[in-house]
């Protein structure tokens, strides 16, 4: 009897009912992965998921990608406590630029010339369209280099959440969290995520949903009008078109965040692993629709953290006072538990795709680009297993720094999206897409934005206030510096542009095959 009315009560407390929906979730995931673990006997499988991943899956594989953790712990906390509802330019422009325009410019060249080439990987691509074995074997390593803070960062936002949900203390989250991404992707690879990543998607619009209830109708908001009002009387400047710190900061923080996911090496895989042409314009749309849902869940909440909290709150462990922790109270003292544990599932759910997508990346970087390199003949089931344990050293890598703790994370987190964005942008848009693009200009290009975003981020002190701006700058200077010095650098043979984009048409000297024709022939 005593039993039973502990049981009870932790029922009542609803401490069991949330660890139900996240075993619930987590068999979800290890089912997966074994289920997938059958189907996955090549490098191209394990990557890519054999690029047969439908509309459907590809679409919230990219959404869960894009949107992790970070967005609702981090970001949407830090960037609403300092902008206001300003911060939702930031919703237009992940909606727009980062989700339709990426989709629409990019996808179905990526998937034309990928397959085209069989290359599996950006720096793969890079190093067919500009005959450059270095270009590759550099390029692999900015990605597992700078990755790795991103990763962290990620679990650093899931394990406050779980301490403060859960009252799972932070080391055992941590744990708990990489061992979790390393079973279910260890076993079954990109097909895993793919056929996760549909049920994360609903969960995550669901919560999203559940969040905005809850934090409106709370007490301290009283309603749209009413917290509007009061966020007003607060400090008008957070219910302004452009918040306090003024335009350019807002600015480079939407350019930074939606941009830059047009040089992400884990967002443009999505496009390489889709099954046709046919799948692109669905997927687009449900793209767009997910990332309205989720960022302006997100952004709009973290926008009216001030009528929560009159000074940041503290992190328990270490006693400082951070922007890390005002989502995760906000959810913690606002919803019901119900309504917590959707949440917690909405946060794991775009978390451990987003993980699972970095992890498949940087050791992918390490195990097809490099080794390759090294051992072009190697098996095939080599080439799996290598893949596996360069997860698993990915992710010990991503702990050790989660577990530091580094009050600057999300500082370097910004610092690793520009340096990556940076390098990679330019080279692989204007290798898509133009011709005259060069080796030398690729390389110019590339060094340029990894210089910016590294130096500048350094010279400043890793300043949270400058980062954003050091990203931008570091991907817009490479789409100058490229054709700049491709103009006047030795062209790449005729050869191997008809390799790369196709035999000319009738259409005068610049003419290319349509994609269509490209695959036909």
């Amino acid at each position: 009897m005593r039993l039973l009315s502990i049981l009870y009560e932790e029922w009542e407390d609803g401490r069991i009912m949330k660890l139900l929906l996240l075993l619930l979730f987590v068999g979800v995931l290890i089912y997966s992965g074994l289920v997938s673990m059958r189907k996955t006997r090549t490098v191209n499988d394990f990557f890519l998921g054999g690029r047969d991943v439908g509309p459907w899956l590809s679409a919230f594989a990219y959404g869960t990608t894009y949107f992790s953790a970070v967005i609702f712990i981090g970001y949407a906390g830090k960037v609403g406590w300092g902008f206001g509802l300003s911060s939702l330019w930031i919703v237009v422009g992940n909606t727009l630029v980062g989700s339709l325009l990426a989709w629409f410019v990019l996808a179905k060249r990526t998937r034309i010339l990928t397959n085209r080439l069989n290359v599996m990987t950006m720096p793969e691509f890079l190093e067919v369209r500009y005959r450059s074995k270095n270009i590759k074997i550099f390029s692999a390593l900015v990605i597992f280099i700078f990755l790795v803070p991103y990763s962290a960062s990620v679990y650093m936002g899931l394990s406050y959440l779980f301490n403060q949900i859960f009252g799972i203390p932070y080391l055992y989250a941590a744990v708990f969290m990489c061992a979790l991404t390393a079973l279910y992707l260890v076993l079954g690879g990109y097909r895993a995520v793919a056929l996760t990543d549909f049920i994360q998607g609903l969960v995550m619009i669901a919560g999203v949903g559940v969040l905005l209830y809850f934090v409106v109708n709370s007490e301290k908001v009283g309603g749209l009008a009413a917290g509007l009002q009061r966020l007003g009387e607060i400090d008008p400047g957070l219910v302004s078109v452009v918040g306090t710190p003024g335009w350019l900061p807002l600015a480079s923080l939407m350019l930074l965040t939606s941009l830059g996911v047009w040089g992400m090496p884990q967002m443009v895989q999505k496009f390489y692993a889709i099954k046709d042409e046919a799948a692109i314009k669905p997927a687009m749309m449900v793209s767009t629709f997910f990332a309205l849902v989720v960022t302006f869940g997100a952004y709009f909440t973290g926008g009216l953290t001030r009528l929560f909290f009159d000074t940041l709150p503290l992190d328990p462990a270490t006693g400082k006072a951070t922007p890390d922790m005002l989502m995760p109270m906000i959810i913690n003292n606002t919803l019901p538990e119900i309504g917590a544990a959707i949440i917690l599932l909405l946060v794991l759910s775009a978390s451990m795709s987003t993980l699972a997508s970095l992890v498949l990346v940087s050791s992918s970087s390490i195990a097809i680009d490099l080794y390759k390199a090294v051992s072009p003949n190697h098996s095939p089931k080599k080439g799996v297993v290598l893949m596996r344990l360069l997860c698993l050293v990915f992710i010990a890598l991503s702990l050790i720094i989660a577990l530091m703790k580094p009050a600057i994370i999300l500082s370097l987190m910004a610092m690793s999206w520009g340096a990556v964005a940076g390098f990679f942008i330019a080279p692989y848009i204007y290798g898509l897409f133009w011709r005259g693009a060069t080796p030398a200009g690729a390389w110019a290009g590339g060094l340029t934005g990894l210089s910016v975003a590294v130096g500048f981020a350094l010279y400043y002190k890793l300043d949270a206030a400058v980062i954003p701006i050091v990203g931008s700058a570091a991907m817009l200077a490479p789409l100058v510096v490229l054709p700049a010095v491709s103009l006047v650098t030795k062209q790449l043979p005729e050869k191997h542009l008809l390799k790369v984009f196709g035999k000319l048409s009738g259409g005068g000297k610049g003419a290319e095959m349509s994609p269509k024709e490209v695959l036909l022939k």
